[in-house]
């Protein structure tokens, strides 16, 4: 029997508490049970971060940082990405063992060469990072899963191209969004799914598919269990996942009572104990 993945929690889910004191937030999280996380900001002092993580009985055994482009928006300007030795050199420092780009822009998924031109980097990051002891994987949003002309989407489209020590981190939020069958894609993906990010809430429109941008509080994202995934059904077509990851875009009313409602969710659904 496989064992049970290692629940996880995203800081992004308490960006603004980590911002205000990533101290705190850590020791509050450790309190809820977690002794896992994973981080966003991976290059933001990562020393600092771990000797923080030890203190409260933390480790990252996963991690996101962009790594699939030469560079990001960020604050309404262009902002070049590090080399891939330094964002490597930042997961080993936090204790990683999978570095997980979080997003590739939508408009490199609408054409099949881009697309293989983002295989072929993942599969690059995977020989380099292999080398250093790292596997790298792909986290999903919900434009990925724009059908070709073959039936296929763009994101299995990718996943046929990639390196077998390419790992995946389904988030089956965005996935549902997208309208797949969150179950069956599991099982299509099957032991390349290494990781799962756990949220639910309403299957609202493809906020990336219309003019009105993305707006993290409008997608009405509620704690794991109380929105319209079947979740339970989620879990059990992913034996393969060695992290379920907790996170939020946007949390209802307090945060950390939000990622405690959904990791007792969780914990009941794979059958195992809460903290105590």
């Amino acid at each position: 029997m496989p064992a049970t993945p290692r629940l996880s929690v995203q800081l992004y889910s308490v960006r603004e508490q980590v911002a205000a004191d990533p101290d705190a937030t850590l020791a509050r999280l450790a309190g809820l049970g977690f002794d896992a996380v994973e981080p966003f900001a991976l290059l933001d002092r990562p020393a600092a971060l771990a000797a923080a993580l030890a203190r409260h009985g933390l480790s990252a055994p996963s991690a996101q940082a962009p790594f699939l482009s030469d560079d990001i928006e960020f604050g309404g300007r262009r902002v070049p990405l590090p080399p891939l030795a330094m964002t490597l050199d930042a997961a080993r420092a936090v204790g990683a063992e999978i570095l997980v780009d979080p997003m590739v822009p939508a408009d490199r998924w609408r054409d099949r060469d881009e697309v293989a031109r983002t295989a072929d980097r993942l599969n690059a990051a995977a020989e380099t990072a292999a080398g250093v002891g790292l596997r790298v994987g792909y986290h999903n949003h919900a434009f990925e899963f724009a059908t070709g002309d073959d039936g296929v989407s763009a994101y299995e489209h990718l996943v046929s191209l990639l390196d077998p020590r390419v790992v995946l981190e389904v988030d089956v939020y965005w996935a549902a969004v997208a309208r797949q069958d969150v179950p069956a894609l599991l099982c299509r993906l099957g032991d390349r799914v290494r990781a799962l990010h756990v949220k639910d809430g309403p299957l609202v429109p493809d906020p990336f598919a219309g003019p009105g941008g993305y707006d993290p509080a409008a997608l009405g994202q509620v704690p794991a269990g109380e929105g319209e995934l079947p979740l339970t059904a989620i879990l059990a077509a992913a034996p393969h996942a060695e992290l379920d990851v907790v996170e939020f875009d946007h949390a209802p009313g307090d945060p950390f009572a939000a990622v405690a409602a959904s990791a007792a969710f969780v914990r009941g659904a794979r059958g195992v104990g809460g903290p105590g």
